[in-house]
């Protein structure tokens, strides 16, 4: 397949160009020549060509749940979720009790590859070493202490699909198994924290490269008391965050990416299971969720997780900042692709990478998705 005349956008720019697509890989950008026998999609220069976008935090969608622990859940996450422009994603666990972790981590990287939409990457395990004064929509009865062995009987023979874990630096065994799990090349961050700024560095000094939806679950920056937002401003630290006008207000946003940078800033959505789904009362984490003006809740009024996707997740973000669109879809493509150990195949427009693609108008109105070259939406 050719996708010809389109404007493609590259971590560092946007460019016109043409696209041939053979056997799952972009083979080759601006071919010298058509062959007569190639399917042609014209996007006559006013349509871009995005590659697909990569949340690293998705909890559901569609009306499941990650926690379902069954096939059937994982492939409606799936579907729902590349037809927002996400053609890959980190499945993200909850605190809960340990079986049902274990039975969800399972099941997670046994049917991965038995789905039709957006693809796991990995697993985003997401608690329960987190703090239980900063558990958020988390469960605080199943925070377990951290420790290698617990971590281990979590994940079993399964451990080598773990791409991210979340958890809290100053609890008592967290720098043991933080230096464990970035031995293991496991993406460590913090989140769901109440660590001091001197207990926030001693875990990057441990191996934290990270932090999980940057200021929430965990405590405000301050003049005095900078605390684990101080310490990621402070080290060259990759964060991500929810950009929906509603986790993050739109001044910190901006904050953020300037303190940062876009090389460091990453867009998540943190979804949850009424993601594409009406307005009403859902569940996360066997938690009840009340989904009302946009916002997920627990009945205590704990914001429960998002229903953003990720092309309102970009909107969003170039309405609210003076970014460029190159620099927007950087956060949501190339940044996560590096962050969870896929960049070698994907999160970029280059020869030989998977044709992982979304076409969208200069609206960010997504018009088609390709997964490994093949059109699913």
């Amino acid at each position: 397949m050719i996708l010809k005349d389109y404007l493609l956008i590259y971590p560092d720019r946007i460019e016109k160009g043409t696209l041939r697509l053979e056997q799952g890989i972009i083979k080759r950008i601006n071919p010298d020549q058509i062959r007569p026998d190639e399917t042609v999609r014209d996007g006559e220069s006013t349509l871009y060509v995005s590659p697909g976008f990569i949340d690293l935090h998705v909890h559901g969608s569609g009306g499941a749940d990650v926690m379902d622990g069954d096939l059937q859940s994982l492939r409606t996450i799936s579907r729902t979720l590349c037809q927002f422009g996400t053609t890959s994603f980190l499945a993200a666990t909850m605190t809960q009790a340990p079986t049902n972790i274990r039975q969800a981590v399972r099941t997670i990287k046994e049917h991965s590859l038995a789905l039709d939409g957006a693809r796991i990457l990995g697993i985003h395990l997401e608690g329960p070493f987190i703090n239980p004064e900063a558990a958020g929509a988390q469960s605080e009865e199943h925070a377990l202490p951290p420790s290698v062995e617990a971590f281990r009987n979590l994940t079993g023979e399964d451990a080598d699909f773990i791409r991210l874990v979340t958890l809290a630096p100053e609890l008592t065994g967290s720098i043991p198994l933080i230096r464990y799990l970035a031995s293991q090349d496991i993406t460590v961050s913090i989140g769901h924290t109440r660590a001091t700024y001197e207990e926030a560095l001693a875990g990057i000094e441990a191996g934290i490269s990270h932090a999980t939806h940057l200021f929430n679950a965990m405590p405000p920056f301050h003049h005095r008391q900078p605390g684990a937002v101080g310490a990621v401003f402070d080290t060259p630290v990759s964060f991500e965050i929810i950009p929906d006008g509603i986790h993050v207000a739109n001044p910190v946003l901006r904050t953020a990416f300037k303190v940062k940078g876009v090389e460091h800033s990453i867009l998540v959505t943190d979804a949850m299971m009424a993601c594409g789904m009406p307005e009403g009362e859902y569940r996360l984490g066997g938690q009840i969720v009340t989904v009302r003006d946009g916002a997920a809740r627990l009945s205590d009024g704990t914001l429960a997780g998002s229903i953003l996707t990720m092309d309102q997740a970009v909107r969003h973000v170039l309405s609210q900042t003076d970014l460029t669109l190159y620099e927007v879809i950087r956060m949501a493509t190339w940044n996560p692709a590096q962050r969870c150990g896929a960049s070698r195949n994907k999160g970029r427009i280059a020869d030989g990478y998977d044709a992982d693609l979304v076409i969208f108008d200069e609206e960010i109105r997504i018009q088609e998705v390709y997964i490994r070259g093949r059109k699913v939406c």
